[in-house]
């Protein structure tokens, strides 16, 4: 089931989400229907914030390449175990934030633990556009969004942006 996304501001995308203690079948259908609103939107993570609920769950795919077979990955309380030195540039956008883009530094890869649809811990290093998009994720269930790593000045025009779209829609 399609989820709708919240839209920044919105104070649930401020808040630190609670550990998912249990892998339930609810918990389950939540990360399919995030699934398919993130394929949906289109995007290449989702954290539970962004459907309003608070709970320490995202999903990804940064398979992007027409055609390609879809990778989805579901991580309950995933967390960040390791970052390299090495830092990477990428041009970040949010579902969250629609059509609006800046450059954000982050680790280039970083080693993420987690826990997956059938309850095992799994871990993983990742690179490139997934470790990116994971700590980005993981931002969101600490409360953060990817313009809290820009500028304020940039920082405020997007925010306005949003508001202003907001306001657009709630008058249809």
């Amino acid at each position: 089931m399609k989820m709708p996304i919240l839209i920044h501001p919105d104070p649930r995308l401020k808040k630190v989400c609670a550990p998912v203690d249990d892998v339930t079948d609810e918990m389950r259908k939540l990360a399919e229907d995030m699934l398919e609103t993130m394929y949906h939107a289109p995007g290449i993570g989702l954290a539970a914030p962004q459907v309003g609920i608070l709970s320490r769950l995202i999903v990804m795919d940064c398979v992007k390449e027409e055609g390609a077979e879809q990778e989805p990955l579901v991580m309950f309380n995933p967390e960040i175990v390791a970052r390299s030195d090495e830092q990477n540039v990428y041009e970040e956008g949010c579902l969250s934030i629609p059509d609006q883009f800046a450059e954000v530094t982050r680790p280039a890869e970083v080693e993420v633990r987690w826990i997956d649809m059938d309850g095992r811990e799994r871990r993983a290093g990742m690179d490139g556009l997934w470790a990116t998009c994971v700590q980005h994720e993981i931002d969101h269930l600490n409360g953060k969004l990817f313009i809290d790593h820009i500028g304020p000045m940039k920082r405020q025009l997007i925010t306005r942006r949003m508001q202003k779209l907001k306001r657009e829609q709630a008058r249809g």
